[in-house]
This record gives C-alpha cells, structure tokens and sequence, in this order.
C-alpha cells in the first residue's frame, strides 16, 4: 500500500511539474522520495516541511552562491594569488563550511521537536541515498548518450 501511494505522489509531482524546469523535478522527486521515506503523520508533515523548505533555502544559498563563487575565485586565480589573498579565501571557504554547520545544527534542535530521533536518522539516511539514485540516473543517462 505505501509503494502504491509513493508511485501515485510521484507520478502527481512528475506530471505536475512537466513543465517546470529539472531543479523543480528533482525537488519533487526528492519531497516525494523523503514522504516515503519517513512516513510522516499529517501533524508531523504539516511542522516538518516549512521547516525543511526554510534549512534547504538557507543551504542552497550557501552552496551555489558563496561556495560557487569561491570555486570560481580559486579556479581563474590559483596560479596568479598571493599568500594573503589564499588566506582571505580560505578564510571565506571556514566561515561558510561554519554557517553550514552551524544551519544543520539548528535544523536538527528544531527537527527534534517535530518527529522522533529515529526519523532524523532516517531523513539523513533517505538524503543520502537520494542524491546516491540521482548520481546513478545521472551517470546512466550520461552513458547512454554516449
């Protein structure tokens, strides 16, 4: 029963998002994955998502612009650098992985008063082994292409 309302979630998210692009499809395959996953009650969903939505915000933000951006520094001025500019981007490289850190923490304080330690672990285990299934598909569409 619960394959067949995680097919039936799925396939609602896939048709709902046909026209969006592949950011909002892998979203709604992940919030569907994730559902599944974790078996929320309607009261657990209800608190869990914005909470969620809010962490994935404030990461997402961290890592495609600030972490982007100093890869992007890195990669053009590697070679070019002195010591000291090295020093301000590793500087900037700390304070992001810190803000990281420091989100996922608070997202865990809030996430234990929403759903049960297990079901934490659970989420952390379903986030890893979704990016693992999109880095097969992605891999397995690359080599069909050829």
């Amino acid at each position: 029963m619960k394959k067949l309302l995680f097919i039936a979630v799925l396939l609602i998210c896939l048709s709902a998002t046909a026209q969006k692009g592949k950011w909002e499809r892998i979203k709604a395959l992940k919030v569907a994955f994730i559902t599944e996953k974790l078996d929320l009650s309607e009261k657990e969903s209800q608190e869990f998502w914005p909470v969620y939505n809010a962490f994935e915000e404030k990461t997402n933000t961290i890592r495609h612009k600030e972490m982007k951006s100093l890869r992007k520094e890195i990669r053009e001025n590697t070679d070019t650098m002195s010591d000291n500019e090295a020093l301000v981007l590793i500087e900037r490289f700390r304070k992001a992985e810190n803000e990281m850190h420091r989100l996922r923490i608070e997202f865990s304080e809030k996430l234990s008063k929403i759903i049960p330690p297990k079901k934490i672990i659970k989420l952390r285990l379903a986030e890893e082994d979704f990016r693992q299934q999109m880095f097969e598909e992605y891999k397995k569409r690359r080599k069909e292409r050829g």
